[in-house]
C-alpha cells in the first residue's frame, strides 16, 4: 500500500512539474511572436541603393489569353497576354528587391499611414508585384464593370477570399507577420495573378519597365541585397553603403539559366509547449 502511495505521489509531483515548466516556456514563446524592437532613430547619415535589372537573352513569348467566359474582360481595352514576364529594351520589371542583414530587422520603423493599393482593372492586377510593411494598409479596388475575387494564399498571415462586385468599396486589409511573397489569385478569373511581399522594415522597391528600382534612406551598413522574381528565381549581392553613399548594384537576369527557385520567406512560426 505505501509503495502505491509512493508512485502516485512521484507521479502527482511530476505533473506539477511539467505544467509548471509549461507555464515559464510559454511567455518566451509569445515574446518571439510578439517581440517589441526599439524604434530606429536616424543619424542623417543614410545613404541609397540604387540599380538596374537586365534581361540577357530573348524572353518567352507572352500567350495568348482567353478571356472569353468574361465578355466584360473579353471587350476590356489593354495586352491579353501573359505579363508574368515582362521585358523592354532588355530591362526585366516587377523583380522585387529587399535588403536582409545589417542590422534592419533588429529595430521597428514606422508604419506609413498611406495604404498601398491593389487594383483591378482590365481584368488585370495593378501592379502586378507589390511591397508593403507589417500592418500597413492594403487597399484593394475593383475599377472594372465586373465582379472579381481576390485570394491570396499566404502561409503565416490569415488567408482570405471576398468578392469585390463592381462599384463595390474598397476591400482594406492588414498582414501582420513578415512573409516573401504572398500569391493572389482571382478565383473569378484565372488568369489573374499578383504576388505581395510583406516586411517588417521600409527597404525594399519593385523593378519598373526600364528595369530600375530605388531603395531609399539606408543605414550605414553592409548588406545583402535580394532580387526576387516569381519565374526568373531569386539572386543576390552584397552591398555596403557607408554613410550618405549612394551606391549602384545592378542584376542581370539571363535567359534559360536555371536559377535558384523563388523563395517563400516567412517568419518564424509560434512554437507552443
Amino acid at each position: 500500500m505505501l509503495r502505491k502511495v509512493g508512485t502516485v505521489c512521484v507521479m502527482l509531483t511530476l505533473a506539477s512539474f511539467l505544467i509548471i515548466a509549461g507555464c515559464k516556456q510559454k511567455p518566451k514563446a509569445e515574446k518571439a511572436e510578439g517581440e517589441q524592437k526599439p524604434k530606429y532613430v536616424s543619424k542623417g547619415d543614410e545613404g541609397t541603393i540604387t540599380g538596374k535589372i537586365a534581361f540577357d537573352g530573348t524572353p518567352t513569348p507572352g500567350k495568348k489569353i482567353d478571356m472569353s467566359q468574361d465578355a466584360q474582360c473579353a471587350a476590356a481595352a489593354g495586352d491579353k497576354t501573359t505579363d508574368d514576364v515582362v521585358v523592354t529594351d532588355g530591362k526585366l520589371q516587377n523583380v522585387f528587391v529587399y535588403l536582409k542583414g545589417g542590422g534592419v530587422e533588429k529595430f521597428s520603423y514606422p508604419i506609413p499611414s498611406d495604404p498601398v493599393v491593389l487594383d483591378q482593372q482590365g481584368c488585370r492586377y495593378h501592379p502586378r508585384v507589390m511591397g508593403i510593411q507589417k500592418d500597413q494598409t492594403l487597399k484593394i479596388v475593383n475599377s472594372d464593370p465586373t465582379t472579381h475575387n481576390i485570394h491570396p494564399s499566404p502561409k503565416v498571415n490569415p488567408e482570405f477570399n471576398q468578392s469585390q462586385p463592381p462599384g463595390a468599396p474598397p476591400i482594406e486589409k492588414k498582414f501582420s507577420r513578415k512573409e516573401i511573397l504572398i500569391p493572389v489569385k482571382c478565383n473569378q478569373h484565372p488568369w489573374m495573378k499578383a504576388n505581395i511581399g510583406v516586411l517588417d522594415h521600409p527597404y525594399f522597391a519593385v523593378s519598373a519597365k526600364d528595369g530600375t528600382y530605388t531603395i531609399k534612406n539606408v543605414p550605414p551598413g553592409t548588406y545583402t541585397v535580394v532580387f526576387w522574381h516569381e519565374t526568373q528565381g531569386e539572386q543576390t549581392a552584397s552591398v555596403t553603403v557607408a554613410a550618405k553613399e549612394s551606391k549602384t548594384q545592378d542584376m542581370t537576369y539571363k535567359a534559360g539559366a536555371s536559377a535558384a527557385p523563388a523563395s517563400m520567406e516567412i517568419a518564424p512560426t509560434l512554437v507552443l509547449p
